[in-house]
C-alpha cells in the first residue's frame, strides 16, 4: 500500500488522498467592474485540471477577504454575492473529479497593492496609480524600500477586519468548499502581526509572544464559529522568519519555537491541520533552498505539538513525496510549481507507486 494514496480523514470529511494543490495565486481576475476578484475561465480550467488530474485536494490561491486585502489588483477575493456565485461553478467541478475544494482566506496586509508578477516583477503600485491604494499593516513599517509604507491599523480596524474573515468564510461555505485555510505565512497580514520584525506595536497586539498572536487566534475563532464543525480548519504558516535561527543575524524574527508552541494554540481553538510554509516577511533573508528544506519544520510540529501537518517546499518526485507521509513526517504533501508542469501529477504518482487514484470515466482508455 502507498502512505500517500491512503484516506485521510479530518473531522467528518473524508480526503482521499495525501497528494494536496497548495494555494498559487494566478493573477487573473478582473481589476475592476462588475466581476472584480471574481474566478473566470482562467481559475476554473486551472484549479478544475488538477482535480481531473487526481490531486485529493485542490485549494484556492490566497482570495481576500476585502479589496485593499489583495496582495494585486487582479487577485481574487470573497467579499460578495458575484464572488460567491462564481466558485460555486468551480467547487463543483472539484467535487465531480472526487478532489475536495478548499479556500485559503487571506489579508495581505503590508505586502499589498502590487502589479502582477510578470509586468515590471511584481512591483509596488503606488497609491496615486491606476488599481493602486495605501496598504495597511501592524506597524508603519514597508515590507522593503519599493513598497509603500503602510498605515497602521487601529484596533477598531483589527476588529474589523477580524469580522472580514468570518464573513469570507460563510460565503465560503455557501461557494461549495469544505475546507477553510486562514493564510497566516510569507510576510502577509497575519504573518506581519506574528513577527517582532515586521510588528512594533506596544498595544495588545504587540510585544510579547500572547499579544502578537493574538489577532491570529481572534481570526481562527471567528472561522471556526461560522465553520461546521464536521469540516476542518487549516491554518498555513510560516515556521521561520529565517532571521534570528541564523547565528549570523542578530535581527529578532519568528522562529521554529515559537511555531511549534503556537501549533498547540492552534489545535486548541479548533484549528485541524498546519500547512507548514517558511519565509516570506523579510526580503532578505538567508534561507538554505533544497529539496524538501521545509519539512523538517512541518516534522517537528507534528511529533511535538501533536497537530497534523501538511508540507511543503520543492517536492517533486512521487517517491520523495511518499517518503515524507511514509515515514511520519507530515499527513500531506501539497505541491506547487510541480503541479503547474503536471497537471496530472497525482495519477502518475499513483502508476509509479503502484497506487491509484481518481480517474476520469473519459480517460480510461490510457490505463
Amino acid at each position: 500500500m502507498s502512505a500517500l494514496f491512503e484516506p485521510l480523514t479530518l473531522r467528518s470529511l473524508n480526503v482521499p488522498n495525501r497528494l494536496w494543490m497548495a494555494p498559487m495565486c494566478q493573477y487573473s481576475a478582473a481589476p475592476e467592474g462588475p466581476a472584480e476578484g471574481a474566478p473566470g475561465d482562467w481559475h476554473f480550467q486551472h484549479l478544475a485540471a488538477r482535480a481531473a488530474g487526481g490531486t485529493g485536494l485542490i485549494l484556492t490561491e490566497a482570495t481576500a477577504v476585502s479589496p485593499e486585502g489583495r496582495i494585486s489588483p487582479y487577485d481574487l477575493g470573497l467579499w460578495n454575492d458575484t464572488q460567491t456565485a462564481a466558485f460555486r461553478r468551480i467547487t463543483d467541478a472539484i467535487k465531480a473529479q472526487n478532489s475536495v475544494p478548499g479556500i485559503q482566506i487571506a489579508h495581505a496586509g503590508r505586502k499589498a497593492s502590487t502589479e502582477r508578477t510578470w509586468v515590471d516583477r511584481g512591483r509596488a503600485l503606488r497609491p496615486e496609480e491606476q488599481y493602486g491604494w495605501r496598504p495597511v499593516g501592524p506597524s508603519p513599517v514597508a515590507f522593503d524600500e519599493r513598497y509603500t509604507t503602510p498605515a497602521e491599523l487601529t484596533t477598531e480596524q483589527i476588529a474589523e477586519l477580524v469580522e472580514k474573515f468570518a464573513e469570507t468564510a460563510r460565503r465560503a461555505l455557501t461557494a461549495g468548499f469544505q475546507v477553510a485555510e486562514i493564510h497566516g505565512a510569507h510576510g502577509y497580514l497575519i504573518n506581519q502581526f506574528l513577527s517582532p520584525y515586521s510588528n512594533r506595536r506596544t498595544d495588545a497586539y504587540g510585544g510579547s509572544y500572547e499579544n502578537r498572536t493574538r489577532l491570529a487566534l481572534e481570526v481562527v475563532d471567528a472561522v471556526r464559529a461560522v465553520w461546521p464543525d464536521e469540516l476542518p480548519v487549516f491554518f498555513r504558516i510560516s515556521a521561520t522568519d529565517w532571521l534570528s535561527e541564523d547565528a549570523s543575524d542578530d535581527r529578532e524574527g519568528w522562529t521554529a519555537d515559537e511555531t511549534v508552541r503556537f501549533a498547540g494554540d492552534l489545535r486548541e481553538h479548533g484549528v485541524d491541520l498546519l500547512d507548514t510554509s517558511t519565509g516570506g516577511n523579510a526580503p532578505d533573508a538567508k534561507i538554505a533552498v533544497a529539496p524538501g528544506y521545509q519539512v523538517p519544520f512541518a516534522e517537528r510540529v507534528k511529533k511535538e505539538a501533536g497537530l497534523a501537518v501538511g508540507a511543503v517546499g520543492l517536492i517533486t518526485e512521487a517517491r520523495q513525496a511518499e517518503k515524507i507521509v511514509a515515514d511520519g513526517q507530515a499527513d500531506a504533501v501539497l505541491l506547487g510549481r510541480e503541479l503547474l508542469r503536471s497537471p496530472s501529477f497525482a495519477q502518475h504518482a499513483a502508476r509509479e507507486l503502484g497506487a491509484a487514484t481518481h480517474l476520469p470515466q473519459q480517460y480510461h482508455r490510457v490505463v
